[in-house]
């Protein structure tokens, strides 16, 4: 799992990311929240420090939320109390009080992934031509060569892959990578894809068939994918309700 660490002070940090890289994960820092709201979609999990030299740390939290499923835990220190409240409603997976013991942090950890775990708890590499999709490790490969994906791109993409010869509604992409509501966003799939097939170098990865979903393509183009890709699959959807 890679982990972003934003936090100001150098001595905590360091002690953060020695404790989190024995544990087996991959670490990143910020310290500051510029730099965070730089950093984060390459991480599976945001650990924010909420005293911060630039931003309010409760924003850079809402921003993040605003515009990510990325899980975060916030810190703060005792006498911070309301900001911690702040935090969660501000949209935070759960907030710590500073100090902190290391066994308790990777227990609230724990606790946050597995809220928010992958949509899949089968753990093997997946390969489709020259695209492989490793879930142990997280990560995506085309042509030997590393996609950087975000958490919840690489739950899409492995989704489809999972079912290579079915087609995936976006109501049930919704509903397993982001355990959300379909009414709240319904174009979320849609925002995602987009993003996916451009780090893949085009649309034939993921195919649109028309008026159902997705389905994972071949990488290269053919006279299905693009007769399927002709219509985005919401536009019978607008049909029907306006029938």
């Amino acid at each position: 799992m890679r982990v972003l660490i934003v936090e100001s002070d150098v001595d905590t940090a360091e002690k953060l990311i020695s404790y989190l890289i024995r544990h087996g994960h991959a670490v990143d820092h910020v310290g500051s929240g510029e730099a965070a709201l730089a950093s984060y979609e390459r991480a599976d999990l945001v650990l924010l420090d909420l005293e911060l030299p630039d931003f309010d740390g409760v924003e850079v939290c809402r921003v993040i939320r605003a515009e990510s499923e990325t899980p975060v835990i916030t810190f703060i220190t005792g006498s911070a109390e309301l900001d911690g409240v702040l935090s969660l409603q501000a949209g935070a997976d759960d907030c710590m009080v500073k100090p902190y013991s290391f066994r308790e942090l990777v227990a609230r950890i724990n606790a946050v992934m597995r809220r928010v775990g992958p949509p899949s708890a089968e753990f093997y590499v997946i390969s489709s031509g020259r695209l492989h999709i490793d879930p142990r490790r997280r990560e995506v490969w085309l042509d030997g060569q590393p996609v950087e994906v975000t958490r919840k791109e690489f739950d899409l993409l492995y989704m489809l892959a999972l079912r290579p010869e079915a087609v995936i509604s976006r109501k049930e992409l919704m509903s397993k990578v982001w355990s959300d509501n379909w009414a709240i966003a319904s174009r979320t799939v849609d925002t995602h894809v987009s993003t996916l097939r451009s780090k893949l170098g085009g649309g034939h990865w993921i195919v649109t068939v028309r008026g159902v979903g997705y389905r994972l393509g071949t990488g290269q183009a053919s006279r299905r994918d693009h007769h399927a890709a002709a219509e985005p699959p919401w536009a019978s959807e607008k049909r029907h309700d306006c029938a």
